[in-house]
């Protein structure tokens, strides 16, 4: 094996920053790639050296073989570190690193293409009698084959990116009339993510456990388990929670899954860290393979808390060519470790992704946060995966690692972007996941309908504070020094948070006292975007960030945005949004569905947008007429921008 002594990352965000902190810490110099998106971002500021690879669009810069490469020649690396997501699973990226004299930190090249498409892989653990769910992974690729073949399957049914991964390229099918969209849809983000449309369909197993199993295998052949971990908490087909070891998993049973990993592993001489999954039945004994992830997992973090290996400093100790230094009677599970990840992405919207900047990033202390983020004005662009961290507890017990997750989680901040924070830890604390119940069906069964957060007068209290606080400031007066003994003034606080409007009255009765309509706010503390408020005679920490015209705060499990509409003019009339359809996000349009002066119908589609490596339909929220529709097929469009105008339709009387 070739000596190597400068690994570059071949990735962005959380992982590049997890890779370069093991790398560094052998003694490995890091070289850090990033698109032009990316310029400045944490991962490029921790590495030794950093080079632009390319504009952001992924497929022209992460995804772009021959600008990793040069990158790796230019800056002096001789190995290869490929992360998670984008060409890690690559095959002909793990052939082209290994023709231009880079060790490439993973599998073999026939390893990852035997394992990297879903079909084949399929098809190979077909013939090996490994139990494989009922299903199709045929050649022909054509639509009518597929959804004969759908037919014959039986609803409902899985559509699946063959080359995929992480639900992009994923739909699941009840209704046969959503076929054809669906694997439309499909095939379209699988050629955007993973540069092939090829499809492969699934019988849906409802009410199973995802379960996969960590192997690792060095360059003399040994192989061994980690034990598994309990992925089943998901949305959109893409994990949001996941535990080691699974609620579900007794010993005897670990010992058939990771047996049945690791032959898998073997069969295809796999060298470095693997992941096999299975769909575990809810017999709880009966389990069938769904894929090998030939790569290290985003939730790779709970095994090594229940481990406590550094799967990042194994992969590399093997990809020098060191044997593995424990065999699998070695392998000791300590405690229960849960991890969850923090996306930006609106849950009340059908979990819609979000973009745009993140005013300040305060993680909590006490767990394990891995993250890609600066701690204030970080951008969260629509081009790749709208995870931003990851939030990692260990416990004793397993109910001990969940507490200190959901404490954890209310003391994090992420503000002036919509999160999933208070969705996560609604679903830590249901008393099904409590009890360790939760399968591939939770979500679905329990948060079908992802209700808006109910407004909460202290935080809308808080926000009014604030404001006055920073209007008076912006006057030169200090809000200590404007009340007196005999009485004090009362002003007028308009807020406008999100469609709502309100009117707080604020008066100033104290040295950080007020009256603020019917409740008494005392601030006890500050600190740098920090306040201790006491409401009621309950002290609060408050976290909070002014961006532009927008104040963000965050108090527990509870967010809030708001700006200050005191001195604004009066709100435009109502039914703007009828009128208007607007992107939610940063985006590019791939598809115009109408034309100017078209009669369109409420719910009907006219504009496709894509972000976030996902694909988004604008639709008619009323019966109308198009008026104007300012975008063509190609353009990148910015959150808020004007992508149709509309006139609704007069009802006929």
């Amino acid at each position: 094996m070739k000596p190597f002594t400068t690994i570059l990352i071949a990735n962005r965000g959380e992982i590049a920053c997890r890779v370069i902190r093991s790398a560094q810490a052998l003694g490995y110099r890091t070289v850090a790639v990033y698109s032009e998106a990316d310029a400045g971002a944490l991962h490029t500021q921790l590495a030794d050296k950093a080079i632009c690879i390319g504009p952001a669009e992924a497929k022209q810069s992460y995804l772009s073989i021959p600008a990793v490469i040069a990158a790796a020649k230019i800056a002096g690396a001789d190995a290869v570190h490929p992360g998670y997501g984008f060409l890690s699973e690559n095959a002909d990226f793990a052939q082209a690193c290994a023709d231009a004299g880079l060790v490439f930190i993973g599998p073999p090249s026939a390893a990852i293409a035997a394992m990297g498409n879903k079909a084949a892989a399929k098809q190979r653990m077909i013939a090996a009698n490994v139990p494989c769910v009922p299903g199709y992974q045929g050649a022909d690729q054509a639509d009518a084959t597929l959804i004969r073949e759908a037919e014959k399957i039986g609803l409902p049914v899985m559509v699946k990116a063959a080359a995929g991964g992480g639900g992009r390229g994923m739909r699941l099918v009840t209704d046969a009339a959503a076929l054809p969209d669906a694997i439309r849809t499909a095939r379209a983000e699988a050629e955007n993510a993973f540069g092939s449309g090829e499809l492969i369909l699934e019988k849906a197993i409802t009410g199973a456990r995802h379960i996969e199993i960590q192997v690792f295998a060095d360059q003399a052949g040994n192989t061994i388990h980690l034990g598994e971990r309990d992925c089943s908490v998901q949305r959109r087909h893409q994990k949001v929670i996941e535990e080691a070891p699974s609620p579900a998993v007794d010993a005897g049973l670990r010992a058939r899954m990771g047996a049945a990993a690791v032959a898998a592993a073997k069969a295809i001489s796999y060298v470095g860290a693997g992941t096999v999954e299975f769909l575990l039945d809810g017999d709880g004994r009966s389990f069938y393979f769904l894929e090998m992830n030939t790569r290290l997992q985003v939730e790779h973090p709970v095994t090594e808390a229940i481990t406590g290996l550094d799967l990042v400093a194994l992969q590399i100790r093997v990809a020098a060519g060191e044997s593995l230094p424990l065999a699998q009677d070695d392998v000791a599970l300590h405690g229960h470790a849960i991890e969850v990840r923090l996306y930006a992405e609106a849950p009340a919207q059908n979990f819609l992704p979000q973009s745009g900047r993140l005013a300040l990033w305060s993680p909590p202390g006490g767990i394990r946060v891995d993250h890609g983020l600066h701690h204030r004005d970080q951008a969260i662009t629509p081009f790749y995966d709208p995870m931003i961290a990851k939030l990692i507890s260990h416990g004793a017990t397993r109910d001990e690692a969940r507490r200190r997750l959901i404490a954890a989680l209310e003391s994090t901040a992420a503000l002036g972007i919509e999160t999933n924070r208070a969705f996560l830890i609604d679903l830590l604390s249901h008393p099904d996941f409590a009890a360790g119940k939760a399968t591939t069906a939770f979500i679905p069964q329990h948060f079908a309908a992802v209700a808006a957060p109910a407004a909460d007068p202290v935080l809308q209290g808080i926000a009014a504070l604030l404001w006055f606080e920073q209007g008076a400031a912006r006057f030169g007066h200090d809000p200590a020094r404007s009340w007196y003994s005999g009485g004090s003034f009362s002003w007028p606080v308009k807020l406008g948070i999100g469609d709502s409007r309100m009117t707080l009255s604020v008066t100033v009765t104290g040295a950080n006292r007020y009256r603020i309509n019917d409740a008494d706010y005392s601030v006890t503390a500050r600190g740098e975007n920090r306040l201790r408020v006491a409401v009621g005679g309950i002290e609060q920490d408050v976290v909070y960030a002014f961006a532009g015209d927008l104040l963000h705060l965050a108090c527990g499990a509870r967010d809030l945005s708001a700006v200050d509409l005191t001195w604004a003019p009066p709100a435009e009339a109502e039914g703007a949004a009828e009128r208007e359809l607007r992107a939610p996000m940063n985006g590019k349009i791939v598809a115009v569905l109408a034309a100017v002066g078209d009669q369109v119908r409420k719910g009907q589609r006219l504009v496709v947008m894509e972000a976030m490596k996902m694909q988004h339909e604008m639709v008619a929220r009323v019966d109308a007429t198009v008026d104007s529709l300012p975008v063509r097929v190609g353009d990148q469009v910015a959150t808020r921008q004007l992508l149709a105008a509309l006139t609704p339709a007069v009802a006929a009387e």
